[in-house]
């Protein structure tokens, strides 16, 4: 081995690996598809908090993604090495939304899929699940849920108001109960028959009624 062999690397064999072209075009389209991302992201979310860096981060992950495919396809011994780096990554971000999990893998999906050439398929594709998100994550009950709260002292003070409130809302269903002495407390599933909520008003002042909340929630319930 001479000197020169020495310093003599691959290196700069791999930097023709893939061209500028490529590499520039496929780079616009993932920030361009993760710009799509992002905004459906946005458009459905119906969380209590939005989180703006997570739509950052479906734009970031599509192009971070498309970076590391381009070079897992131009060498396959790099390949090797970025699967065994890979796999000691652990993430430690809570998913609040359901729907979030389904975003990050639509970021990385997009990356995997343009990075592979397969430009039509990232580009329809991701229409396609756009307009199917869009459709499904926007639709709305004609009913908003709502919970009340009721308290009561009693259990005839208590069969009243549930009656009450049977004959003024569409839908009404017991969810949990707590007794205890002197007291009675009711959260209850109902539906509205309009905005008008003048009812709990009038609820309110029923003998052995002690107070009633009503509270809008988004239809999920663990008790």
């Amino acid at each position: 081995m001479s000197f020169s062999d020495i310093f003599k690397s691959g290196f700069l064999e791999n930097v023709t690996a893939v061209s500028v072209f490529d590499m520039a075009l496929a780079m616009v389209l993932a920030f361009a598809l993760g710009l799509f991302i992002f905004l459906i992201y946005k458009k459905t979310y119906a969380g209590v908090m939005y989180s703006s860096s997570f739509g950052v981060t479906l734009v970031a992950l599509s192009m971070i993604t498309t970076l590391v495919i381009l070079a897992v396809t131009s060498n396959v011994v790099l390949s090797l090495g970025m699967v065994g780096a890979l796999s000691i990554v652990r993430f430690r971000a809570a998913i609040k939304e359901p729907l979030d999990i389904a975003f990050l893998f639509w970021s990385i999906a997009v990356g995997i899929v343009l990075a592979a050439g397969m430009i039509p398929l990232a580009v329809f594709g991701s229409v396609i699940i756009g307009l199917i998100i869009l459709v499904f994550a926007n639709h709305k009950e004609h009913s908003n849920p709502f919970i009340v709260v009721l308290q009561c002292k009693d259990h005839p003070s208590e069969e009243a108001a549930v009656e009450f409130l049977k004959a003024h809302t569409l839908r009404c269903a017991v969810k949990s109960k707590t007794a205890q002495q002197g007291l009675v407390e009711l959260n209850l599933d109902v539906r509205l028959k309009s905005d008008n909520t003048d009812f709990i008003n009038a609820m309110s002042a029923l003998d052995g009624v002690k107070s009633v909340v009503l509270v809008s929630y988004n239809g999920e319930y663990m008790g």
